[in-house]
């Protein structure tokens, strides 16, 4: 599974989580200690908001610890809100549309885990997604139509409805075909205001999410896993919950999905 980092606080510059730390971000592109694949060499994404309305983002299909312009961009950028992310493909191909952080006007997303039995569900789920976003689906990953589909269920408005109602969705097309393998979603999504992320799986076993502040509190980290500088007050997110991150501080509250 992938691997993720966002952070929300004063600006920093992108290294400073990305590549500069023992268990980096990119560290853990080819060595990661708690994904479920070891390695996650199926591309990398950076997303990041400046001055612009939008964020930027910057996406490639090399493995991240082989990309020179990682690290350049990351000893270049500084930003208050960034996402960055490394890939561990699920099934479908190795391409820049499949890279995350996938963004669409304000807002930008990112997501380790996977939809169970998706080659089954696939159609059956891109149905529902309205014609106009479905003009914006790109590539093929369950990611990028989980992405779209929260969108059309009101991610502006409400954006714990939203995924409520989108991963409920998908259960059931899962149970109407027969799809046993559960669904993973540990996901992050911003307009720039601030973080939310959800930490969810239909078995009760979700991918691994950890919180800690910047030493000073101008700052907060979301993780895949901890990035091993030398401290050891990582927190765990519990497993189904979602979580709203603004500023420096961090609250997260009992995730159910819409039946």
């Amino acid at each position: 599974m992938c691997r993720w980092i966002a952070y929300l606080g004063q600006p920093m510059f992108l290294e400073d989580f990305v590549t500069a730390p023992r268990q980096s971000l990119v560290v853990q592109s080819r060595s990661s200690k708690e994904a479920r694949n070891a390695v996650n060499g199926d591309g990398f994404g950076l997303g990041w908001f400046g001055d612009r309305d939008t964020p930027g983002v910057f996406r490639d299909v090399r493995p991240a610890w082989s990309d020179e312009n990682l690290l350049s961009l990351a000893h270049q950028i500084r930003s208050r809100l960034f996402f960055a992310h490394v890939r561990a493909s699920t099934g479908t191909a190795t391409s820049r549309a499949n890279c995350h952080p996938f963004a669409i006007g304000r807002w930008m997303f990112m997501h380790n885990g996977k939809v169970g039995g998706w080659d089954k569900i696939r159609r059956r789920v891109e149905a529902h997604i309205p014609d106009a976003l479905f003009a914006h689906r790109q590539g093929s990953t369950d990611s990028e139509a989980i992405f779209l589909l929260m969108l059309a269920h009101g991610l502006d408005a409400d954006p714990e409805g939203a995924t409520a109602k989108t991963l409920g969705l998908i259960e059931r097309e899962m149970r109407e075909a027969g799809v046993e393998e559960p669904l993973r979603f540990t996901a992050a999504f911003s307009d720039g205001r601030g973080v939310k992320a959800v930490r969810y799986a239909s078995n009760g076993t979700p991918e691994t999410l950890y919180t800690r502040k910047r030493r000073d509190n101008s700052g907060r980290l979301l993780v895949s896993e901890p990035l091993d500088d030398g401290r050891d007050d990582w927190e765990a997110v519990p497993p189904q919950s979602f979580v709203e991150m603004l500023d420096d501080d961090v609250d997260w509250r009992e995730f159910e999905v819409a039946a």
